[in-house]
């Protein structure tokens, strides 16, 4: 923040000089002290106008670019106030080019010698938003803290010795701050200490004091890993590094409550673990014995699930299988009875039970309040059978979320469910502000009359990966670090979440940090015997046995411990400093100041621009100050990236005093693109547009945790399920090859399709993506895109499930090279027409359950169709189909619901479901089978065969190409990846001999691959024989958005017979999966069905009743009310 260590006495002398506004002299503002025990200040909660009365001396560095005023706490209704009705007000203007600085301060008289201690109150921005306030008294000057963010209110805090009597001293506080910088001041007082006053103890670590702390606080810690660590061979020790017991040393550091996880059944029939603790009953009861042993109480967290549940799982145990929500209850009521029992009569103090983990919305695989409601009261009053005098908590996150625990606690309300604690997970760098925090729970505990508390939170002592698993965080976007990634920024990371707590009263009950002991089981570098433990005795985060459970999480990522660079012990096992913040709230800590982190440097410039890095470089020190530092960068490293070019570089240097500083240096090409980060308010270059009948889903987002960089996003989510269209064109490029990339991030995907997408001429363009989770960014790229005209569109496509959710960012269109002198030839020699553009192929999908899922089968890139040969010689008109146009088949069912229900309307149809339908529709010996045959999802009807499958026409079969290309095995050879028991293998080989549709490869079908829509007019054309149009009348019936693509005949034909129609802007978007809800309306085209009326309710929970196909879906699966 480019400011000097200040000495005060000139500082002082200094006011006047600075602008300060006139006072009247001597003490004609201020009454002198009422005793010599207990001096004033006067109109220390600024209730009275100190502009009138100028109790308040105050005075700015430029009064230009700072303003102070008296705020009424009544002008904002959100906002928390400290005391009284008023407060003091300091903006640092938007147009400050430096620090600015503000001096709040008055005179108290006639003070004796003694001990003295001056307080104020301090809220505002955090970040770069941050003030700057440090307390001082004479030439006493208490360290420099940062406010932390709206509603975050901190006690500040200055203690001084006066040697001997004074008859005035000035005293107040220091404000500065950046450009944007904002905050409060409030409730300044000024004690006397008498001997009794509770010293900070000498440390090596700065704890500040937590006030209103009662003995019966929770200072908790959650070790639910401990037993299968200690099986794996890791050792806990004392600082000297004496093997010792964990659960001594948590007591001896001022844990006094151990909280641990129960899963139901955490193991394959067989035995072998799913891993995270293999946290069964047995396993919390000897967690507990320890615990209880060494004077902790114990916090039972039941999951109510075999493995992790969180806001995304909520599985419903094996043995509860096809349970209903009351059966559900009653089998919660009698596990959680039964397991505290067993847990009470093997010595377990329990003093609290939490029934479900981060339930925001889903239990136990319910998802309506009704549900979910019943099954907590069930467990409540389980609880409440066991031992009255247990508490009983429910557990949620995310409360960075407007309104969300609001409408929780409103939803437990109303439907009278008994319990006691509200409980949050908080992680600082995903969760929000402290102040938010203590808002939304004091909000609960006020409304509701509830205790509230931390459930989990963490914080990194180092960047550094112990395992070899990789850790949660640090992340380099997506994440708010607030604090040094360092022992002493893990230990004020804590003591900020007791106090937010705290902050709420009396209903803020305790703490309780996750996981503090998750260890490495062996270094890094032994990776595979690191593996080997986590396999045999569950001490990773999830073993590969788990995947029979959580095959897209567990199934997919298992491994070792994620937060092993959070623990509060080193990797050997000894205990950190951090640990002894748990009774250091209480007293107060303090140390030699010293570095603690020099904070790194993040520079973008624009190849070609002049690279300048700082002079200096801000230093954190361990008392939370924030001091420039000069530094020396390595000027060889710099000018070589320089010389290098676009590119991210590292610059390395040093600060004075010799601690390394390094500086992520950006070089880029200019991106082409306007607002490609979506960070200006001005937005109308980017067009979106739904998919049909789709309402609006998405959202211009401003939240950092889901930004790639800066703060917004478009966010992207739909019960329903998610399709849109985002654009931008630009106009005016140099003729040549651009790239293009963008970032994307999201979760719950199951089916669909997800596209960056390019355009220009007539060429088409696309890069497939995905998502892997929260803050787990996929960056797709295009390279090469060949602009002739000057003109280019630049976007994305997204389809997916209902549910799936994300955002993207980072949009990026940068020039690469000239276009060639001669065009491109594909074989040398004369130049020759270019090849045919094929698109590029999509990824696999694999449905989600009840589907049954097979083996992925490589994608081949489909063959550009070829005019369909007629039947007979000529051109025939293409006739639209008439109702009745398929009499045996054309009364038959052919789609149905999923076992829960529902119809999952956006769910993408695969290719072993098209093939179903196919037979269903044209009836067919094999018909009746398939009908039978397999779970629903492939969405086949239980009814009756129709007539015999007519004769595939000769000419279509001789043209196919299929949707998906390759050719067919010869006949009476099945494909490698369709068992010959498999649901789909009679569908799949009569679709395959009457030449409507084709295998991906020689002896490929990708059964589970989902159907583009492109590829569904190719089947159509080869299932109905489409003949092909003249010349214009074919370019005639195609979509703005075909031209050029590979199956533009095949969609032309289609869409001339009435059975395809495009979006309402005249695209189709041929390259995106077919929904169930698009496949039944081509059916019923097809088919000429008549549609019933749209009814007034729906029998499908996902269909509502204005949903634009639920009257296609009814025709499909049969009006249930008929």
């Amino acid at each position: 923040m480019n400011r000097k260590r200040r000495v005060w006495p000139l500082m002082l002398a200094l006011v006047t000089l600075l602008g300060t506004l006139p006072t009247a002299a001597g003490r004609a503002s201020a009454e002198p002290a009422a005793s010599a025990a207990a001096p004033q200040i006067v109109n220390g909660g600024f209730e009275a106008d100190f502009w009138a009365d100028r109790s308040w001396n105050v005075a700015t560095d430029d009064w230009e670019q700072a303003e102070v005023s008296r705020f009424a706490y009544a002008a904002d209704s959100w906002i928390t106030k400290n005391e009284g009705g008023h407060a003091l007000k300091y903006w640092i203007k938007d147009a400050a080019v430096s620090t600015r600085s503000v001096t709040v301060s008055q005179s108290v008289y006639d003070l004796p010698a003694g001990r003295y201690e001056l307080t104020a109150q301090s809220m505002g921005g955090a970040g770069a938003e941050a003030g700057q306030v440090q307390l001082f008294a004479g030439t006493a000057a208490g360290i420099e803290q940062a406010t932390t963010g709206y509603n975050g209110w901190n006690k500040r805090s200055l203690e001084f010795t006066l040697g001997e009597p004074v008859s005035e001293l000035r005293l107040g506080a220091y404000v500065s701050g950046q450009a944007k910088a904002w905050g409060y001041l409030d409730d300044l007082r000024l004690t006397r200490i008498g001997a009794d006053k509770v010293q900070p103890v000498q440390a090596d670590i700065f704890v500040q004091k937590v006030e209103g702390l009662g003995s019966g606080f929770i200072k908790g810690v959650d070790v639910s890993s401990v037993t299968a660590l200690e099986r794996s061979g890791v050792v806990f020790r004392d600082a000297a590094g004496t093997p010792t017991d964990l659960f001594a040393t948590l007591h001896q550091s001022g844990v006094n409550y151990v909280r641990v996880r129960v899963w139901n059944d955490p193991y394959t029939a067989d035995g072998q673990g799913y891993g995270g603790g293999d946290n069964d009953l047995a396993t919390a009861i000897d967690i507990g014995r320890r615990a209880t042993a060494n004077g902790m109480k114990v916090l039972v967290d039941f999951h109510y699930s075999d493995f992790w549940a969180d806001p995304a799982k909520q599985q419903t145990p094996k043995a509860w299988a096809g349970y209903t929500p009351e059966q559900k209850g009653e089998a919660i009521y009698a596990y959680t009875k039964n397991n505290l029992q067993q847990m009470r009569a093997a010595g377990v103090d329990v003093g609290m039970v939490q029934i479900g983990n981060e339930t925001n919305g889903f239990f136990v695989g319910e998802k309506e309040w009704k549900a979910i409601a019943g099954m907590f009261a069930q467990g409540s009053r389980a609880v409440r059978e066991a031992d009255p005098s247990i508490l009983v908590a429910l557990h949620f996150t995310n409360p960075e979320s407007s309104g969300r625990y609001a409408n929780y606690a409103a939803e437990l309300a109303k439907h009278n469910v008994d319990y006691d604690v509200f409980a949050s997970s908080y992680y600082p760098f995903w969760h929000g502000s402290l102040g938010n925090l203590t808002a939304v729970l004091k909000q609960v505990a006020d409304t509701y009359g509830k205790k509230v508390m931390v459930a989990e939170t963490s914080y990194a002592y180092t960047a550094e990966d112990g395992d070899g698993h990789g850790n949660t965080a640090p992340k380099e976007s997506g994440q708010t670090l607030d604090y040094p990634i360092s022992v002493q920024g893990q230990a004020t990371s804590v003591r900020g979440v007791i106090d937010a707590v705290a902050q709420v009263g009396a209903a803020g009950i305790g703490v309780f940090y996750w996981e503090p002991a998750w260890l490495p089981v062996g270094p890094a570098a032994e990776l595979a015997g690191n593996k080997a433990l986590w396999e045999k005795y569950g001490s990773g985060w999830a073993s590969s046995y788990a995947a029979e459970y959580d095959p897209h999480d567990a199934g997919a990522w298992y491994g070792g411990s994620a937060v092993d660079n959070q623990a509060l012990f080193d990797f050997a096992g000894r205990p950190l400093s951090s640990l002894n913040v748990f009774k250091y709230v209480d007293t107060g800590a303090v140390a030699p100041l010293r570095v603690d982190a020099v904070r790194s440097v993040g520079l973008s410039v624009k190849a070609g621009e002049p690279v300048t890095l700082p002079a200096t470089v801000e230093a954190v020190y361990n008392d939370g100050s924030v001091r420039p530092l000069p530094a020396a960068w390595d000027e060889a490293a710099l000018n070589a990236a320089i010389q290098q070019g676009p590119g991210r570089y590292v610059i390395g240097g040093t600060a004075e005093g010799g601690h390394p500083v390094s500086a992520v240096l950006e070089i880029k090409l200019a991106n082409l693109l306007s607002n490609g980060s979506f960070e200006q308010a001005d937005r109308s270059m980017w067009h979106i547009a739904y998919g049909e009948g789709r309402i609006p889903h998405t959202a211009y987002q401003n939240k950092e945790s889901d930004a790639k960089s800066g703060r917004y996003s478009l966010h992207f989510y739909s019960s329903e399920g998610t399709d849109f269209r985002i654009e931008q064109t630009v106009s005016g490029l140099a003729p040549g090859y651009y790239d293009l990339s963008m970032s994307i991030q999201g979760g719950d995907f199951t089916q669909g399709d997800l596209k960056l997408l390019a355009s220009s001429g007539d060429q088409a363009r696309q890069a497939s993506a995905a998502v892997h989770g929260w803050q787990q960014w996929d960056e797709p790229k295009i390279s090469g895109i060949r602009v002739e005209d000057g003109r280019i569109t630049v976007g994305a496509s997204v389809y997916a499930n209902a549910g799936a959710w994300g955002t993207l960012d980072d949009f990026y269109l940068t020039f690469a090279r000239e276009l060639e002198t001669t065009p491109p030839s594909p074989g040398g020699g004369t130049p020759t027409d270019p090849a045919p553009k094929v698109p590029e192929a999509p990824q696999p999908a694999v449905p989600a359950n009840p589907t049954p899922t097979l083996p992925p089968s490589p994608v081949v890139t489909p063959v550009p169709a070829q005019p369909a040969v007629p039947a007979v010689p000529g051109n025939e008109p293409v006739v639209p189909a008439q109702p009745g146009g398929e009499p045996s088949a054309a009364a038959q069912p052919y789609m149905q619901g999923y076992p829960d229900g529902t119809f999952r309307p956006a769910k993408a149809v695969s290719r072993a479901e098209l093939a179903a339908m196919l037979l269903r529709v044209s009836g067919g010996p094999a018909a009746a089978a398939s009908a039978n045959a397999g779970p629903s999802a492939f969405g086949g009807a239980t009814g009756a065969a129709g007539a015999p499958v007519a004769a595939a026409n000769a000419a279509a079969k001789a043209a196919a190409a299929g949707a998906g290309g390759a050719a067919k095995p010869p006949a009476g050879v099945g494909y490698a990846d369709v068992a010959a028991d498999s649901w789909a293998a009679e569908a799949v080989r009569a679709v395959t001999e009457s030449g409507w549709m084709r295998g991906t490869g020689a002896d490929a079908f990708g059964p589970n691959r989902p159907v583009t829509r492109a590829e569904m007019a190719a089947v159509l054309a080869r299932w109905k024989a489409l003949p092909a149009a003249g010349g214009a009348g074919l370019e005639s019936a195609g979509f703005s958005d075909t031209a050029g693509h590979w199956a533009a005949g095949d969609l032309a034909r289609a869409r001339q017979a009435g059975y395809l129609r495009g979006l309402p802007d005249g695209r189709f978007e041929p390259d995106r999966a077919l929904s169930r809800a698009e496949a039944a309306a081509v059916f019923n085209r097809v088919l000429g069905r008549t549609l019933p009326a749209a009814p007034d309710a729906s029998r499908w929970p996902d269909v509502p009743a204005g949903h634009w196909a639920l009257a296609d879906i009814e025709a499909a699966a049969g009006d249930s009310s008929r």
